[in-house]
């Protein structure tokens, strides 16, 4: 069955030595699923340093007996929470409600970086006065019978107050223009805050949008919407640490059926100590470890219970009815002991109706025997790692693709690209972008031929960052491409889970068609940008819409 590309998030935690590729067939959706990934795994290395050093704590201090009975209790009591949580895995999901939430995917947070505020302004000095004391002579008798004294005290006091005065201006001068500069500054932070807010609320918006558009086509059952849906009830399903947390997930739409390649862990995986004790005359920690038989069952029942928990939630997180089947193939990664190198084997295969899993009560089964009244297929020891062949393998080849053929060294500068035949002219579009594509390490496929306005080519950019899956439709026109057929674009775009839809006509498009792709992850390409790129690559052509309805009709008739 068809599997569309998608979008990939590489999470990594080097505390916890933890990695998930996150995936799914729209970016805000892969993008919150990596957000809250890397979020619980914070927490767990949060509790994790809690844990370590209290343990440091208690290391540094002089233990006492008591300290290391309390610590041994501990090692125990956590061995034992466990060893008790992978035997109670099926369980463990049946009190939760595993459809998803759409409101609590919506960001409805607030910006939280805080506005810049103005610092106060500097204090200018108080301005001097003629009339200050400081300035007002002390005029006694002698200098009121000698009027040339008081003549010339009353002066000192006046050139007293024009040099205080002197001073006091430029002292504000420097005040004003510090005042003036930081304003200016804190005026050009506010800007910029304001500027980060809006972003903020455009891409909250926007990853809103998305999300929201995701569910009204989930809720239409869009199959790569279907495919996102039960991707998330997978990654919302809570598992200890050893599991891989990792799956391959398709859908097919005819069958309502889905197919999942789940990654389990390795009977390695599972932990064997069951008991720490503190022998006190040894002053040493003392562990006991299950036994190889305990071992093997506790690994079967797991892979087991995994599986019908697995299917469980899918069809309990089933809103649409658009699931009637699940077929489970569990996978492990080991060491095969005949090579010593690392294989992946499908180890247990389960296709379930939901009209036959949905009457047992899960609650009350032996999970082994369910699987085995469910004509699951598995060997008798799982815990062996003896590969099966899966019940149905998931298809990762596009069905639509086909071979390509050469067409631009057929183009000389007499080719009207125009009359060409529409059949080549999709193999011309696929070439000259599989040339642009190829410097980054792209590919381009060209599709079935249809002439129904779906998608003529695919292309495959490996880049990061402006990377993903490209939709291409071209349209040999002689007239003028109206908004229908980019509004037709757009849907065929987010259909396919692309990052980018690129229309390519021979003629132009209308100022509806323009208005329309505004804002919107769509490129419209006339006939001037398709003769361009043809001269970039070392080829000339022509587009001459006149004669080629003059041959086009001649053709016709």
């Amino acid at each position: 069955m068809a599997y569309g590309e998608k979008w990939e998030i590489e999470v990594r935690h080097d505390g916890l030595s933890k990695y998930r590729v996150i995936r799914g067939t729209d970016k805000h959706i892969v993008e919150q699923k990596a957000l809250a990934q890397t979020r619980t795994w914070n927490e767990m290395w949060k509790r994790k340093r809690e844990i370590e050093d209290r343990r440091q704590e208690r290391e540094l201090r002089i233990q006492t007996k008591e300290e290391n009975l309390e610590t041994a209790s501990e090692k125990t009591q956590e061995a034992e929470n466990l060893l008790k949580r992978l035997e109670t895995t099926l369980s463990h999901t049946l009190s939760i409600d595993d459809t998803i939430n759409w409101e609590s995917l919506l960001d409805h947070s607030s910006f939280s970086e805080k506005k810049p505020r103005r610092s106060p302004p500097l204090t200018i000095p108080k301005k001097p006065q003629i009339d200050d004391n400081d300035f007002l002579p002390a005029i006694g008798l002698i200098d009121r019978i000698f009027s040339s004294r008081k003549k010339r005290k009353i002066e000192e006091g006046i050139q007293l107050y024009k040099y205080a005065y002197s001073k006091w201006a430029k002292a504000k001068k420097v005040i004003d223009e510090k005042n003036s500069r930081r304003d200016g500054e804190t005026e050009a932070e506010i800007t910029k805050w304001k500027e980060r807010k809006e972003a903020f609320k455009i891409r909250q918006e926007n990853a809103n949008e998305a999300i929201l558009d995701k569910k009204k086509m989930y809720l239409s059952r869009d199959p790569n919407a279907i495919v996102d849906y039960c991707e998330m009830v997978l990654s919302n399903s809570d598992y200890p640490d050893i599991f891989p947390q990792e799956w391959e997930l398709a859908y097919e739409p005819e069958g309502k059926i889905i197919v999942l390649d789940y990654s389990l862990p390795a009977p390695d995986d599972i932990p064997r100590i069951k008991a720490v004790r503190y022998v006190a005359s040894k002053d040493e920690f003392v562990e006991s470890y299950l036994s190889q038989l305990k071992l093997n069952k506790t690994y079967d029942d797991l892979v087991y219970q995994t599986a019908l928990r697995t299917i469980h939630e899918i069809f309990e997180a089933d809103q649409v009815e658009a699931i009637d089947a699940v077929i489970f193939n569990g996978r492990v990664n080991s060491v095969d002991k005949a090579t010593g190198k690392m294989v992946n084997s499908c180890i247990i295969s389960l296709n379930a109706s939901k009209s036959e899993f949905t009457e047992i009560n899960l609650e009350n089964v032996e999970a082994k025997a369910c699987f085995k009244a469910l004509k699951g297929v598995g060997s008798s020891k799982l815990h062996g790692i003896s590969p099966i062949a899966p019940i149905m393998e998931i298809d990762k080849q596009d069905k639509r693709i086909v071979e390509g053929y050469n067409v631009t060294d057929a183009v000389s500068s007499g080719s009207n690209l125009a009359a060409m035949d529409w059949e080549d002219f999709e193999n011309l579009i696929r070439e000259i972008f599989e040339k642009e594509f190829k410097a980054s390490g792209g590919e381009v496929k060209v599709t079935q031929a249809s002439r129904d306005g779906g998608v003529d080519a695919i292309a495959f950019d490996p880049d990061p960052i402006r990377g993903g899956k490209i939709v291409i439709q071209a349209k040999r026109y002689t007239n003028v491409v109206g908004v229908s057929a980019v509004r037709d674009l757009y849907g065929t775009t987010m259909n396919e889970g692309a990052t980018k839809g690129i229309i390519v006509t021979t003629s132009n498009y209308g100022p509806d068609a323009y208005e329309f792709a505004k804002g919107k992850p769509l490129v419209l390409l006339n006939g001037a940008n398709l003769l361009h790129m043809l001269e970039r690559h070392g080829h000339n052509a022509r587009i001459d819409i006149v004669e080629a309805k003059k041959i086009l009709a001649e053709n016709r008739d």
